[in-house]
């Protein structure tokens, strides 16, 4: 058990070290002198050591007294700050989300009622863009991108949620005529168009030069790239974390074991001012919770 002294007893100590005197910190804490003096002597007792001298009119802290005054300063300060935050705290201030359209579709939606579920009364604003600009534009309290594994910005903070490890995905029927890499020559490859070097990259990966990673399917989005492999129309790049659902249920299936991770995380980015607020974090830390279970289902 934590022996710690009244918390009256060190505001009435520190009041009266940071004015040197009982009647400036009486008048701070609308107190009697006499009253500050009690709290400072059974402080005193409590501790077993002398902080203040007092003469005619006049107190002095003793070494051990500004000692004692700096260390209690800062939590008691955290404390007040702590306190504040709490009062001015308002659950119905709306969270603003931004997200990539696919992330919000295949990970953020299917999770909504178990953060609805956990924070009922909180509003929280969902909007979907593939424009980088927009996430910048500081509408958002907080938002989901694709960035570099050390990008910063001024003013904002970047958190990694979640590694985007990506492999050759497709039909289970179309599976079972791809044997090794060398083969997605004859098939179709399938590209959305916010990932437009996901094939060469996966190919440069897996040391295929005789392929070309410019040839086949385009699609305006990676859900419809997805949907077209579910379809068995070809072979598409899958980004792990996002598919899980189709993997599970074998609509869609890894021709290959190995996987591909990005230099590009996919990232949360929000204001450092947002740190101090108890609700944002609440938001930020179920989203990690949720990325860790992504984690361990992969």
């Amino acid at each position: 058990m934590r022996h710690i002294p009244s918390l009256s007893a060190l505001k009435a100590f520190e009041a009266a070290g940071r004015h040197a005197s009982f009647l400036g910190a009486a008048n701070e804490l609308n107190l009697t002198p006499g009253a500050i003096s009690r709290q400072i002597r059974s402080l005193e007792e409590f501790i077993g050591k002398k902080f203040f001298e007092r003469g005619h009119k006049q107190v002095h802290l003793t070494a051990l007294g500004r000692d004692y005054l700096a260390e209690i300063k800062g939590p008691l300060g955290q404390l007040a700050d702590a306190s504040r935050r709490i009062r001015e705290f308002d659950q119905n201030s709306p969270i603003s989300i931004c997200a990539y359209p696919t992330f919000a579709i295949r990970w953020l939606i299917p999770r909504w009622s178990a953060l609805y579920d956990q924070y009922p009364n909180i509003d929280i604003r969902l909007t979907t863009s593939l424009n980088v600009a927009e996430f910048a534009s500081g509408h958002y309290d907080l938002t989901i991108q694709v960035q570099g594994d050390r990008a910063t910005r001024d003013g904002l903070m970047v958190e990694k949620l979640m590694d985007v490890d990506t492999f050759p995905v497709c039909a289970p029927a179309l599976a079972e005529t791809i044997l090794a890499t060398g083969d997605l020559a004859g098939q179709t490859l399938l590209h959305a168009a916010p990932r437009v070097n996901d094939w060469k990259q996966w190919l440069d990966f897996a040391n295929e030069s005789e392929v070309d990673a410019n040839s086949g399917l385009k699609f305006e989005s990676t859900n419809l790239a997805l949907h077209a492999a579910i379809e068995g129309l070809g072979v598409a790049i899958g980004i792990e974390a996002l598919i899980q659902d189709e993997l599970a249920s074998g609509q869609l299936v890894r021709p290959f074991d190995s996987k591909r991770r990005s230099h590009y995380p996919i990232q949360l980015v929000y204001p450092g001012s947002k740190t101090s607020d108890p609700l944002f974090k609440a938001i930020k830390d179920w989203l990690q919770e949720e990325a860790e279970k992504s984690r361990a289902a992969a």
